[in-house]
């Protein structure tokens, strides 16, 4: 065979690895999810901005929490100009970059809110993907920790707006300070050290996920995870593991450090305030293991941990774990100024935040239904016009109604199947001879499944004609809202029986 005479290979259809496609039900619950969020977030005087998914690669800066060089870890480009761009990776750096550069237009203390993707070139795994949705809140300009207590009791309001029962989640607050007062301590201060401390950060970050021992695998030599895949450690000495281990575990532990000590007293003063505001420590709790793997937090940091227990991939119980957290970032728009300006702030992981509401049962309770389907019986002009009339008529008046567009040569029964499978409660019918008397038929797809299940007979199915009736066209829309609110209420006793 020649080559002309080749068949051409077919395009094989694949996702890449890490990303992942959005269903219609993940895509209403995630609407229905930062709605309330976003209630919560403007209740507390935040208002919406939007920044490009797309950032200058050194506006990002080296912060990523699993890279040391500015280019790795993230999905970059090079301009036509030859200049690096990169996709974002998390929406607090682009943010700093668009407060820097509208610095004389903006109101200081600037609150703003964000939701948007964000992108990690790391190794995909299971719960991992490179590409994911966070909800950030921050207050740019604002040097006082009542920022940072505020941030921590809008967590908490947020947890309890999207159903989340207080008992079921905590928000743990620490003190970038008192660790980096830890680290001075042990020896890792100065510049020539930020590598190895910010590996310190990383193991520590991972206490919750692996425990004690691995955080003291990752503090030393490394450690090996079950596929066999190595992660080097810190490379700390024994003595200097020790003291990190007695920082998380000792109450009594207190090196000598004024940066310790300042620390602290900022924690104090976080707790005071929550407390005075009606947040005891069930719901926004002082814990020195909270440390953030990113780099540029400078003060006090957060994370809202779900408390309750999940069944995971091995059908084993744990505890489901953190779905956001933040912290103070004083220096990070003060790179691009030649001021300081503090500033603090929140991200909550969506996609997470999602997965345990659906755990919990917490989503889906705003009801979508699948459109009543307008079926076609005719397929000459005249017909379809008034099937579109059909269709537009319950649209107009709120209803969701789509007429059939697969071939016109599917008969009445296959675009009933369609109908069953695409969910629709009811089905609208006119042929020739209903068009002459001016009249549809409204099958109640509902009912009918239900009396399908009941009748045993023709007989007894052609008695029991509730399930399809015939109207006048002018009564179709009445109609249908009438059958529509029967249903609703069927559902809604069902749920409460």
């Amino acid at each position: 065979m020649n080559d002309k005479q080749k068949k051409p290979q077919k395009l094989k259809a694949r996702l890449p690895r890490g990303f992942g496609d959005r269903t219609a039900a993940d895509i209403h619950a995630t609407n229905e999810m930062v709605a309330k969020i976003r209630e919560v977030y403007e209740r507390y005087g935040f208002d919406p901005i939007e920044t490009p998914q797309f950032e200058y690669t050194d506006a990002l800066g080296k912060f990523l929490p699993d890279s040391d060089r500015p280019n790795e870890g993230v999905f970059s480009l090079q301009d036509d100009d030859e200049q690096w761009m990169s996709l974002r990776y998390d929406l607090t750096a682009p943010l700093a970059r668009h407060v820097a550069e509208n610095f004389n237009e903006i109101q200081l203390p600037y609150r703003t809110y964000r939701q948007g993707y964000v992108f990690r070139n790391e190794k995909p795994g299971p719960g991992r993907f490179r590409q994911f949705m966070q909800f950030d809140a921050d207050t740019v300009g604002a040097p006082g920790v009542h920022a940072d207590a505020e941030m921590c009791m809008m967590m908490a309001d947020t947890m309890e707006a999207l159903g989340i029962a207080r008992g079921d989640y905590v928000i743990r607050v620490n003190n970038r300070k008192v660790f980096d007062g830890v680290l001075d301590a042990i020896g890792l201060s100065g510049d020539e050290k930020s590598g190895q401390r910010l590996n310190v950060l990383r193991a520590i970050d991972k206490l919750d996920k692996f425990g004690l021992n691995g955080v003291k695998l990752l503090l030393g030599g490394g450690r090996k995870d079950e596929s066999g895949d190595f992660t080097k450690g810190a490379g700390l000495s024994d003595e200097q593991i020790a003291q990190v281990i007695s920082y998380l575990t000792d109450d009594s532990f207190h090196p000598t450090s004024e940066l310790y000590d300042q620390g602290q007293a900022e924690l104090m003063q976080i707790e005071a305030m929550v407390v005075a505001a009606g947040y005891d420590s069930t719901r926004i709790k002082i814990d020195p293991s909270v440390i953030r793997g990113l780099e540029y937090y400078t003060g006090p940091v957060f994370e809202a941990e779900l408390t309750f227990d999940v069944t995971n991939e091995k059908g084993e119980k744990v505890v489901f774990g953190s779905v956001g957290g933040g912290g103070r970032y004083d220096g990070l728009v003060s790179r691009f100024m030649g001021q300081p300006v503090p500033a603090t702030g929140f991200s909550i992981g969506v996609s997470r935040l999602m997965t345990a509401l659906k755990n919990l049962g917490k989503l889906g309770q705003d009801e979508i239904l699948a459109p009543v389907l307008v079926t076609i019986m005719d397929a000459d002009v005249e017909s379809l016009g008034a099937y579109q009339r059909f269709a537009q008529a319950l649209r107009n008046e709120g209803i969701r109604a789509e007429m059939y567009q697969g071939s016109a040569k599917k008969k009445i029964g296959d675009q009933l199947k369609y109908a069953d499978r695409r969910g629709c409660s009811i089905a609208i019918i006119q042929g020739g001879n209903e068009r002459a008397e001016g009249v549809v038929q409204i099958k109640d797809l509902i009912e009918g499944k239900r009396l399908s299940g009941e009748i045993e007979d023709n007989a007894s199915w052609r008695e029991a004609r509730v399930a399809q009736e015939v109207v006048p066209e002018a009564d179709l829309v009445a109609k249908v809202k009438e059958i529509l609110a029967a249903q609703a209420e069927d559902r809604r006793r069902a749920k409460n029986a």
